[in-house]
C-alpha cells in the first residue's frame, strides 16, 4: 500500500512541476535548512517544532532546556558556596519540570 502512495505522491509532484507551480517558491535554489534536533523526535512532531518556531510559539520543553541551560551557566559563574546551592536549587527545579512537561507529552502523543 505504500508503494501506491509514494507514486501517487510522485505523480502530483511531477504534475505540479510541468504546470509551473513549483517555481518562484520562497527558498527556491537553496539548500533546506539543516535541522539536526529532528533526528530526535517523529517526522510529525519535528514538523509541528518548526512551525511553532517559525511563528515565535515555543513548545514548554524547549523554554525550559533553555533555562536549563542558562541556570547550569549561573552555577558555573557562582562564586559563593550560598549562590552555587541556590543555582543548584534552580537546575534541580527546572530539571523536575522539564521531566514532568515531556512526560506529559509523551503521555499525551500516545
Amino acid at each position: 500500500m505504500s508503494g501506491f502512495f509514494d507514486k501517487l505522491a510522485e505523480r502530483q509532484m511531477q504534475k505540479a512541476l510541468a504546470e509551473g507551480k513549483l517555481s518562484r517558491l520562497e527558498g527556491e535554489g537553496k539548500p533546506l535548512p539543516e535541522h539536526p534536533e529532528e533526528a530526535f523526535v517523529s517526522a510529525g512532531e519535528a514538523v509541528g517544532y518548526r512551525m511553532m518556531a517559525e511563528h515565535g510559539a515555543l513548545p514548554e520543553e524547549v523554554e525550559l532546556r533553555r533555562a536549563v541551560e542558562a541556570a547550569k551557566a549561573a552555577y558555573a559563574e557562582a562564586v559563593t558556596e550560598d549562590a552555587k546551592r541556590r543555582a543548584m536549587a534552580l537546575i534541580a527545579e527546572l530539571e523536575m519540570n522539564l521531566a514532568i512537561a515531556t512526560e506529559a507529552r509523551k503521555a499525551f502523543m500516545r
